[in-house]
């Protein structure tokens, strides 16, 4: 079945709806349960885990309430549309905290800059950080980022695609003519010329899998997101948004099964009939949502997308939790200390499959906002490290994984909190053997690389050719890799089964 989609056809599963089986509660599922018995569909969630929340997981040690998924929490608007799939809205579930600042930047000759998502507070933090002419340079990057996001987001991020050939639209050629398709570094320094505030504004690509300076400019929007829009904190930590999408879908009708593991679909010819769990459970479907990882939904399908060359997948990290008896009081939520080599380190775990010689590393401190995550007079840390991934990496985890986690808990030691290592009371690391111990593949987080044959049209479709009724969502398919898009990623799929609203 077409639909016609601003424009552009999109094929849609043909026939009866009325029956969906959606395959995983991480962000990407829920999100697609929401919007499909908004719909009016009769909607069954099956979960291999006991709890929602996917990659956005969780561990609770001694006391702390450890998130040990995503850590930043962007766009709310569209965490605000997945609830209004079904009538409500993210004030009736959530107690979101808006974070001041976003994120403190720390580099290594001592400097340190407060980034903050209003626009006056950080022209004069830039002013002050770097002198006047970054300001101005600063407001002109500022609008260059919202223009992207507003060209890029209908058409470029919250779209299915059918063919590289829906990409021939008048989007294509403003995205072309703003340098969307040169490189992340090469467009921020045309209004940056501070290496330390490149850095802030460009680091992001990491999360897309890519160096800034082989980035596309496209995924400005990264930047964009947060340093423009915003950056949240729910109370209660990050589990409470799975937790809280999942209780909307129960008010709503939908149906969760937590503790089920799917291990087979029936089918007859293209469509799948039945979803099976290992237990032997069967339920019956008209159609399927996939929101696994990929590997996962093709083994399931039985087949995996014939492409010209094998896919890429992003670095992996290392990320130790930590609580620890002495209080920082003074660390921001959300701290980048930024060591002093750059490009290289970038070579080294993408290239390479290195651990970075001179690590820039995310800190999280979730207690500066919420003290609730730890026990009384303790703080919570999450130290993320951006490691190789297992398929270029040269690192054997099982053998130097616990040496290593003690030279990032050093470094942000030296760095940021002196008498760290003898304030631990709880640890909780997890590295990339741990990550493939999950079925994630490449052993990292952040799914497959953003490159440009990795994006848009060509990233691996959620609707497979070879399928009449199975569509896929998540990060490793359309549009990709971070909260925002996992929740998008669950409206495309529904919009694949009902047709787009």
């Amino acid at each position: 079945m077409e639909h016609d989609h601003g424009g552009r056809h999109m094929r849609a599963v043909n026939g009866r709806t009325d029956r969906v089986v959606v395959v995983g509660a991480g962000l990407s599922g829920l999100s697609a349960a929401l919007h499909l018995v908004g719909r009016g569909r009769a909607v069954t969630v099956l979960e291999r885990d006991r709890v929602p929340g996917g990659l956005a997981g969780r561990h609770d040690v001694d006391g702390y309430r450890v998130d040990t998924g995503p850590t930043v929490l962007t766009m709310p608007d569209i965490l605000d549309e997945t609830f209004a799939a079904v009538g409500e809205s993210v004030r009736d579930r959530l107690d979101l905290l808006p974070l001041t600042p976003a994120y403190r930047a720390h580099f290594a000759d001592g400097s340190r800059l407060d980034v903050h998502s209003d626009e006056a507070a950080m022209t004069e933090a830039v002013r002050a950080f770097a002198g006047p002419g970054e300001a101005v340079g600063y407001l002109r990057l500022r609008r260059w980022l919202r223009r992207l996001y507003e060209v890029e987001y209908d058409r470029f991020i919250a779209a299915n695609f059918d063919s590289p050939l829906s990409l021939l639209t008048p989007t294509l050629a403003r995205l072309v003519a703003m340098g969307g398709f040169g490189s992340l570094e090469r467009a921020v320094g045309r209004f940056l010329t501070d290496e330390r505030l490149q850095r802030v504004f460009s680091f992001q690509s990491l999360y897309a899998g890519e160096s800034p300076h082989r980035a596309l400019g496209v995924y400005g929007v990264i930047s964009y997101m947060d340093t423009v829009a915003g950056v949240h904190f729910p109370r209660g930590g990050m589990r409470a948004v799975p937790d809280a999408l999942a209780a909307a879908g129960v008010s709503a009708g939908v149906e969760y099964r937590y503790g089920s593991e799917v291990d087979h679909l029936e089918r007859r010819g293209g469509r799948v009939t039945a979803v099976r769990t290992a237990a032997g459970e069967r339920f019956e479907c008209d159609a399927v949502v996939l929101a696994t990882e990929p590997n996962t939904a093709y083994r399931l399908l039985g087949r995996a997308p014939r492409r010209p060359t094998r896919l890429r997948s992003s670095p992996s990290a290392v990320v130790v939790h930590l609580g620890t008896t002495a209080r920082w009081p003074d660390t921001a939520h959300h701290s980048l200390s930024f060591g002093g080599a750059w490009r290289g380190t970038f070579d080294e775990i993408i290239r390479r499959g290195t651990t970075m010689g001179d690590p820039s590393l995310l800190i999280t401190r979730p207690t500066a906002s919420d003290p609730g995550l730890a026990p009384p007079d303790r703080d919570l840390l999450y130290l993320l490290a951006p490691v190789p991934n297992l398929e270029v990496g040269r690192v054997d985890w099982e053998r130097d994984g616990k040496a290593y986690v003690e030279e990032v808990v050093s470094v942000a030691e030296r760095r940021l909190f002196p008498g760290l290592a003898a304030s631990v009371e709880a640890v909780h690391a997890v590295t990339p053997t741990d990550w493939a111990a999950r079925g994630l593949t490449a052993g990292t987080p952040f799914s497959y690389a953003h490159s440009l044959t990795q994006t848009g049209p060509f990233r691996p479709s959620n609707f497979p050719r070879y399928s009449e009724n199975a569509v896929l969502a998540g990060s490793g398919t359309v549009p990709g890799v971070g909260v925002p898009t996992a929740l998008v990623s669950g409206r495309l799929a529904a919009d694949r089964i009902t047709g787009p609203r």
